[in-house]
C-alpha cells in the first residue's frame, strides 16, 4: 500500500469510528436526510451517498474519493443541535476559518467555472440543471443565477456574468450564512470545488 493510500485508510477509518459514536438516525433527521437499513442517505449535488458506522458508499456501492468522505463525515459530525436561521447569502471569505483557503476558493471554485463556461452561458445553465440547479426566488443582476441544494440545509448560489467589452467573465459562489454551523471552512471549500468540478465535466 502506498503512503497516500495508507493515509486515506487511516483518515477514512478515523471518521468511521467517530461516526459510530453518534446517534446516526437522530443526526440524519435533524439534517433532513433519510435513513435506510442503518445508513444515512445523503443527497450531495444530486447524487446519493450512504454513510454508516462501517462504510461510506456512492450509488454504485463503491467508496467515494477521500475529499467526499471527509465532507460527508464532517457534515454528520458537525450537525448543530438547533437549526440556525441565518439565511442571508454570504461569500466564502466571510466565514471565520476561510482565510487560508480563499486563494484556493478563487482558483479552484470560481475561476474553474469561469474557464469552463466563459462564452457558454447556455451550457452553464444546462449543466447546472443536471446537478439539480434551479432559479432562485430572488432576482440578481447577473447573466446566470442558479441555486443548488448542495446538501440538505446547505444551499449554494452561483452568480455568473459573461465577458463583455469592458469586463472579463466573472463567477461568484455564495453560501447562506448558516453554512458554517454545518461545515468548517475546509469542508465548505471541498463542497465548492466539487460543484465546480462536476459542472466542468458536463458537456
Amino acid at each position: 500500500m502506498s503512503q497516500e493510500a495508507a493515509v486515506f485508510e487511516e483518515t477514512y477509518n478515523d471518521y468511521l469510528s467517530r461516526i459510530a459514536g453518534i446517534d446516526l438516525a437522530d443526526t440524519a433527521t435533524r439534517l433532513g436526510a433519510a435513513m435506510d437499513e442503518g445508513r444515512a442517505v445523503i443527497l450531495l449535488l444530486n447524487r446519493i451517498y450512504r454513510v454508516s458506522k462501517n462504510r461510506i458508499t456512492r450509488e454504485d456501492g463503491q467508496r467515494p474519493q477521500l475529499g467526499t468522505c471527509v465532507l460527508l463525515s464532517r457534515y454528520l459530525l458537525m450537525c448543530p443541535a438547533a437549526e440556525p436561521n441565518k439565511i442571508e447569502w454570504t461569500s466564502y471569505r466571510d466565514f471565520k476559518d476561510s482565510g487560508p483557503l480563499t486563494v484556493y476558493w478563487a482558483n479552484d471554485v470560481e475561476n474553474t467555472i469561469v474557464k469552463a463556461f466563459a462564452g457558454r452561458t447556455t451550457d452553464l445553465e444546462t449543466a447546472a440543471v443536471k446537478l439539480g440547479g434551479y432559479a432562485p426566488d430572488e432576482d440578481f443582476p447577473y447573466d446566470v443565477c442558479i441555486r443548488f441544494d448542495a446538501l440538505p440545509k446547505i444551499p449554494l448560489l452561483l452568480l455568473f456574468n459573461d465577458a463583455d467589452e469592458e469586463f472579463p467573465a466573472k463567477c461568484t459562489v455564495l453560501f447562506q450564512a448558516s453554512a458554517e454551523a454545518y461545515l468548517d471552512g475546509e469542508s465548505l471549500a471541498i463542497l465548492g470545488a466539487e460543484l465546480a468540478r462536476r459542472l466542468a465535466l458536463i458537456r
